[in-house]
């Protein structure tokens, strides 16, 4: 019962060391998989200062990096905590030990004195003969070889005693190495939340007055893709109109001239005819009303225009530093250097470099599609594209630093809300 209670408690210490040294191992990953981000942080805010400017994308770095750098100081806590434990563990092993090598020492020396106070043959032979019986004797005889055995193994003890002592020793030694490693790495850590924390509120500083001189730049830039989309939608539906007003012009003389020859009037119609709107226009031709049925019939499926990305603005009305605006579209945060692609099939109608950045409008029937914030365009005027065909590449929002896309859909000439024809994530 004794020995199980032992082995119990053996497999309970094993246990508890693996659980730590899993943990340990986890918290090392940890902080290895922070540091590799860190340094990838510091790569984008080196490039970010040798523009020589403070943008609000410096400052989001120097946030990511102050959390990162928490992070990575509080599994060095735990890394300490969990060394902490192994120290005290070690520190008590080796007391253990120290104990049980004195004993042992002792034990041998009372043993040595013994064997040296009747280390003599005679005594020896004299403790045999001085048996009762023969069975006496065999015992005492047994007793001697067995005393002998035991001081040998005893000896043995010692020996291994002392190589596990070392071992622990050594083992606790390289502990407390790693411990002040550890605690040297914090410290360091510690100063650089410091230093960053001070960049963070220079950031901060120098954001606040450059903040309001680039939203107007930006809201200049946003009325100006507006104005241009809404000009070339103009554009495309008046076209429309004169092709249409054209052709009905020369059935009407087509009419006239065969009535002439025919000798007879053209009757004119008892009330004007009323003035066609701009979607009876747009799909006057069975090509553009097919275009405009299909685009319909993929209301809320349509893909996003790039493959992964948030919505930052959505349609109407906002506010920003007491300012409102109108959004006409929706502005979509994503990855940079993002391919911005078509939502439907349809014919490109307009490419336009506006303020540093690139416009498409695409024609789908009565629907218009247009993509602004391009940093390149990839398609020209006239050309047909497919849905989910490259238009160009995404560019970095004026403000954030972000990479952006601004989206708008257009009815006939009316913006509507792009989000519920967009197909769901």
């Amino acid at each position: 019962m004794k020995f199980l209670k032992v082995l119990f408690f053996l497999i309970c210490i094993f246990a508890a060391v693996a659980v730590r040294a899993q943990s340990s191992t986890e918290l090392k990953k940890q902080r290895d998989r922070i540091n590799d981000e860190l340094e990838q942080l510091n790569r984008q805010l080196d490039e970010t200062q040798k523009n020589k400017k403070s943008t609000l994308k410096q400052l989001n770095i120097l946030k990511a990096q102050i959390s990162l750098r928490e992070q990575k100081i509080t599994v060095i806590n735990g890394e300490v905590r969990n060394l902490d434990s192994q120290i005290s563990e070690n520190t008590n092993t080796v007391h253990s030990l120290q104990s049980q090598l004195e004993l042992l020492k002792k034990k041998y020396a009372d043993m040595v004195l013994f064997a040296y106070r009747n280390k003599s043959g005679y005594n020896k032979l004299m403790f045999i003969f001085a048996a009762k019986d023969f069975n006496q004797a065999y015992k005492r005889l047994k007793y001697l070889q067995q005393f002998a055995t035991y001081r040998e193994r005893q000896a043995a003890s010692i020996e291994s005693k002392q190589k596990d002592l070392h071992i622990k020793i050594v083992e606790l030694d390289k502990t407390k190495e790693q411990k002040h490693t550890l605690l040297l790495d914090q410290e360091k850590e510690k100063d650089n939340l410091g230093k960053e924390r001070n960049d963070q509120s220079v950031a901060v500083k120098n954001l606040t007055s450059q903040e309001k001189q680039l939203r107007k730049q930006a809201l200049a830039k946003q009325n100006e893709v507006r104005r241009i989309t809404r000009a070339v939608i103009k554009a495309q539906i008046e076209e429309a109109r004169r092709k249409a007003e054209a052709e009905e012009a020369a059935r009407l003389a087509a009419e006239k001239a065969r009535a002439a020859a025919a000798g007879t009037t053209v009757t004119a119609p008892a009330k004007p005819v009323a003035r066609k709107t701009n979607s009876e226009i747009l799909n006057a031709t069975p090509e553009a009303a097919k275009l405009s049925n299909d685009f319909l019939g993929n209301r809320g499926r349509l893909p996003w225009p790039v493959a992964s990305g948030a919505i930052t603005q959505g349609f109407g009305s906002f506010t920003t530093d007491g300012i409102r605006s109108e959004s006409t579209g929706l502005d979509i945060r994503t990855n940079e250097g993002a391919t911005v692609r078509a939502v439907f099939d349809g014919t490109v109608s307009k490419v336009q470099n506006v303020l540093g950045s690139w416009l498409i409008i695409i024609r789908h029937g009565e629907y218009l599609t247009a993509y602004s914030n391009l940093k390149s365009a990839t398609v020209a005027a006239g050309q047909k594209v497919s849905t989910k065909q490259s238009l160009g590449v995404a560019g970095a929002d004026g403000v954030t630093g972000d990479t952006m896309v601004h989206f708008e859909l257009y009815k006939a000439g009316t913006p509507v809300d792009p989000k519920i024809w967009l197909a769901d994530r």
